[in-house]
C-alpha cells in the first residue's frame, strides 16, 4: 500500500518584522510538517533537534542553531529534553544567510542576544531599543559559520533505497558493495548517483549518517560507548575522533558544557508564569510548558493525532 503524503500546514503571517517563540519540549516529540511565510532562526538551548525537509537532514545539537529560509516545509523532532528558541524574520531582512537550510555556530554574543530577543514576544523598528537590536542581531548572522551537520538525500529511487537501507540501521557492517546490489545497482553507479547529488561519496555520507545518529542517541541520555557503536563506529575512539573534528571537542566535554551554559539561560517572562495551556494545544499535547504563543498557536501545528 503505498504512503500517502499529507500537504505541509501553512503557518500564518506574523505581524511584526520580527517574532519570538520559546518553547520547552520532551524527548520524543514531533513538530509535524509545515512552512512560514517568514525565515526562521532555531536556536537550541539544551537537547538536540532534528530537522528534516525535502533536500535533507540537519541535526542541531545544542548552542547551535539552524537557518530555514521562508516557504521551506519542514519537521522538527526533538532528541532529549529540547529548550528552543525561535525568531521569525520577515523574508529577506536577513541578506547574508543563504536561501537554503544550514546550521551555524552561535557566538556567546549572538546567543546573549537571542535570548534577549525572547524575552520580548515581537520587535518592531518604530521602537528605537527593538530596531537596533534587530540590527545587531542582523549584523551578527551575517558573520555565522555554517557546520556540516546536514545530511543531504538523493533523489534517484535507486539511491534512494541504498540511503534507506543505511538509515535504518547505521550500525549494521554490510558492505556498501553488498547495500547497492540489495538496492538493484552496482557500487560504481551508486557512487556516481550520490556525488553528482549529494555532493558526498556514498562512504562519506555513511560517514555523516553515524556522526548525526551518535548526536541523537547522546541527547537522548545514552553513554558514550554506547552512542557510538550504536551509531555504527568500530570503537569508541573512531568516534571521539570524528566527533572532535566537526564540532571540535570531545562528546563528553561538549555535553557538559551544554548543560553548564543553559544553567544561565534566562527564562523568557511568560515561561515563569508556567501556563499550562488549553486542551488541545501544542502545549498541553506534551507534558512540558508552552511559552510564548497564544495557547492554540496558529504558527506551530499541532502533532499527528492531536485533536
Amino acid at each position: 500500500m503505498s504512503k500517502i503524503r499529507q500537504s505541509p500546514v501553512v503557518c500564518p503571517a506574523f505581524p511584526s518584522p520580527v517574532t519570538t517563540l520559546a518553547y520547552d519540549f520532551v524527548h520524543g516529540h514531533a513538530i509535524p510538517e509545515h512552512f512560514h511565510p517568514e525565515d526562521q532562526l532555531v536556536y537550541a538551548c539544551r537537547g538536540v533537534m532534528t530537522v528534516r525537509t525535502s533536500e535533507g537532514s540537519w541535526v542541531v545539537p545544542a548552542q547551535r542553531a539552524v537557518w530555514i529560509p521562508a516557504k521551506t516545509p519542514h519537521s522538527i523532532v526533538m532528541s532529549g529534553a529540547v529548550s528552543l528558541r525561535t525568531i521569525y524574520f520577515r523574508a529577506r531582512l536577513v541578506r547574508r544567510l543563504p536561501r537554503t537550510c544550514c546550521v551555524v555556530n552561535v557566538s556567546p554574543v549572538l546567543q546573549e542576544l537571542i535570548l534577549h530577543a525572547c524575552t520580548y514576544p515581537r520587535l518592531s523598528r518604530r521602537s528605537k531599543v527593538n530596531a537596533h537590536l534587530i540590527d545587531v542581531i542582523v549584523d551578527q548572522l551575517g558573520m555565522t559559520r555554517a557546520i556540516p551537520l546536514q545530511l543531504p538525500t538523493p533523489s534517484d529511487p535507486r539511491a534512494v533505497r541504498v540511503a534507506e537501507a543505511l538509515q535504518r540501521d547505521p550500525s549494521e557492517q554490510r558492505s556498501l558493495e553488498a547495500v547497492c546490489q540489495r538496492a538493484g545497482a552496482s557500487k560504481r553507479t551508486i557512487e556516481r548517483i550520490f556525488q553528482l547529488q549529494t555532493h558526498l561519496t556514498l562512504g562519506k555520507w555513511r560517514q555523516q549518517l553515524r556522526l548525526l545518529r551518535s548526536l541523537q542517541l547522546l541527547a537522548a541520555g545514552e553513554k558514550i560507548t554506547h552512542a557510538a557503536l550504536e551509531a555504527g563506529y568500530s570503537t569508541p575512539s573512531a568516534f571521539i575522533a570524528t566527533f572532535r573534528k566537526i564540532l571540535g571537542t570531545t562528546p563528553g566535554r561538549y555535553f557538559r558544557a551544554s548543560v553548564q551554559e543553559r544553567s544561565s539561560v534566562v527564562t523568557p517572562r511568560a515561561a515563569r508564569r508556567n501556563s499550562p495551556g488549553r486542551p488541545g494545544s501544542l502545549a498541553s499535547s506534551t507534558p512540558r510548558r508552552q511559552y510564548r504563543a497564544p495557547s492554540r498557536s496558529p504558527h506551530i501545528p499541532l502533532p499527528a493525532g492531536s485533536n
